[in-house]
Order: C-alpha cells, then structure tokens, then sequence
C-alpha cells in the first residue's frame, strides 16, 4: 500500500489520499514548532505523494490554519484535499498564556463553543480567511459529544440540532461551499446519534478504530451501510504506540501499558515495527478512507512514511488475532473477510 494511493468517499466526487497529513503538531501541540519547520514537513508531504491535509481553528488557537494556509495557497487548488472544523469560534483575549489545553504559545485568540447555525457559518467564513481558501473540501463539527463537554453536552447538542448547527453543514454543502461534512471527534457513541440527525458523508474518528482499541466497529459497518466514509486519526493513541506512555492525552493506565507491551512483543517476534502495524492495521477496513498523521518535522513524516509502506506479513495479524490482541470481527491488512 502507498500513502499516495487513493480512496473515494462513497457518496461525493471526492477521493483522500491514503495517508493525510494532520496540522496539529505546526500548531504547536505539546511543544513549538517554528514556521520553518512546518514548512519543511508540509513539503516532505507533498513530495512523498500526500494530498490530503487537515487542519483546525482550535489548533495553536489558529495557528495551523494561518500556516498550513500559507504554506498550501500557491498550489493548484484542484491538486490537493484540506478539510477544517466548526464549533469553536476564535475571540481575541489577549490574556491567552504560554501554555493553555496542551498548546505552546498559542496566539491570542479564546476558543469559545458554539454550534448554532450562524455560529458554524460565521466559523467556516473565519477559516476562509485563515486560510486564504475559499473552497474548502471537508468541514468537520470539532468534538461534539460527551467526552469534550460532560455535563454541558445535551446543551450544544441542542445547538447542533434545534439550533440549526446540522442546518448550516448542509446549506454548505448544498451551496457548493464545501463538497462533504462531516464530523471530527474522539468517541464513538455521538457519531451514531449524528447520522440520525444529518446525512454525513465523512467522519474523522481519532483514537477509537486503532490496533490498541476496536470497540467502534459496530459504528463502522453502519458507515459501511451507510456510504459514509472514515478518516482514521490518532492511530497511535496519543503516542502511546510510537512508545511514550500518553493514551487518550493522559498518562496511560497499567491495563493500557500491559496490552501495549503484549502487542509489541508480537510485532517483535516478526521483526516488524509496532508503529508501522498500528500505521496500517485500520486501512483494512472498507469504511477507511485516510489515516491521518501529524509530524513536527520532516524526519517524522518520512518515519511515517516508511511505517505505512513497509511489508508485514499475514502471519503476523493471524497472531494477534489467535492471541485475542485485535477483535474477531476486525478485518486484518492483506486478507479477505
């Protein structure tokens, strides 16, 4: 499998290379990343065959779109895919600290939620601006559900679907704005609650369909019936299997470590890299269109890279599966279901 090879959403004139590039890490996610250095992995993408990239208003607190924006507009605008979020609009607080929700020196600007119609709208025409496009492929709703918003989730909810937030994703689709919606977030559950709400065409689902975790495969195979495509992000979960002990943006738990370490002693035994299993494992399913990656530099894109091309052998997801390390019902990478 290349990462330059290409997979079609099921129901828009829109296909995504099989891997993306994510736009967090140029926003600074965790630690700096200087101009210079997101110019140099964009470009390390753009060679290797990327043309799908991804970006969010949330991320540096609107950092990555003014970057990756800056670095994309002197393409061809029909050579590549980007796709952005909705749910946060940017408010200029010059308060904004060093360090705020894992951001190293964001910019001035306050996320501040909100999912009304004129709310998504008003998000979408900012990100334009960012960005300097005006076509954007793929609008996102940004982490919708009871995972981001505990308590307070019935009340953007409600924004989403009596306040016309579902609404405008579909004016915008409907207007030619952007050619496919969707949503981007980190929990199975809210997804099957929005596609009875709106006809989405993509979701980027992060964490949640990953060599360490399958319990969203019951959401896939509806996406399957459905016709409606998944983006994979965070197939590392949180870089927990690339071998730092974060899962989930928290210290991992002692369960998560154990099966952590069961998988890599398999992968060990075929001399095969944990990441690049986790890299590839999710691309077998038929709901996956893209598996979407971050890198803070152009050494890390190309590790990726190779991750995601390199040969594995069958036996080695036969092995996983006889030892109860991946689900049943998961299809496995070089064998048919």
């Amino acid at each position: 499998m290349k990462i330059s090879d290409r997979r079609a959403l099921p129901r828009r004139d829109l296909s995504l290379t099989a891997l993306g590039l994510g736009s967090a890490p140029m926003g600074g996610l965790y630690s700096p990343t200087s101009y210079a250095e997101a110019q140099a992995t964009t470009e390390a993408a753009w060679d290797q065959g990327i043309r799908y990239f991804d970006t969010a208003p949330y991320y540096g607190y609107t950092r990555s779109e003014r970057r990756l924006g800056a670095l994309l507009c002197d393409r061809k605008r029909d050579s590549y895919v980007i796709s952005t979020k909705a749910g946060r609009l940017m408010v200029p607080d010059e308060s904004v600290s060093e360090e705020e929700n894992g951001w190293v020196r964001p910019l001035p600007f306050r996320p501040t939620y909100d999912y009304t119609y004129d709310a998504i709208l008003k998000s979408f025409e900012d990100s334009q601006q960012r960005l300097g496009i005006t076509k954007i492929d793929i609008l996102y709703i940004h982490d919708i559900g009871r995972y981001t918003h505990g308590d307070r989730h019935e009340h953007y909810w409600r924004q989403l679907t009596a306040d016309g937030g579902f609404r405008a994703l579909l004016d915008l689709r409907r207007s030619g704005r952007v050619t496919a919606i969707g949503l981007g977030v980190n929990e199975a559950e809210v997804v099957h609650d929005a596609m009875q709400e709106a006809d989405l065409d993509v979701v980027m689902l992060a964490g949640r369909y990953t060599l360490l975790e399958q319990m969203s495969l019951p959401l896939l195979e509806k996406c399957v019936r459905a016709g409606t495509g998944i983006v994979v992000a965070g197939p590392f979960n949180s870089g927990i299997l690339v071998g730092n002990n974060k899962f989930d943006y928290q210290d991992a738990p002692p369960d998560v470590v154990q099966r952590v370490q069961s998988l890599k002693a398999v992968c060990d035994d075929f001399d095969v890299p944990l990441p690049a299993a986790a890299l590839q494992f999710p691309m077998a399913h038929p709901a996956v269109v893209s598996c979407v990656v971050g890198a803070r530099n152009a050494r890390q894109l190309q590790t990726n890279v190779a991750w995601f091309e390199s040969d594995i052998p069958v036996e080695l997801w036969t092995a996983l599966r006889k030892l109860g390390l991946v689900d049943e019902a998961a299809p496995l990478p070089g064998k048919s279901e």
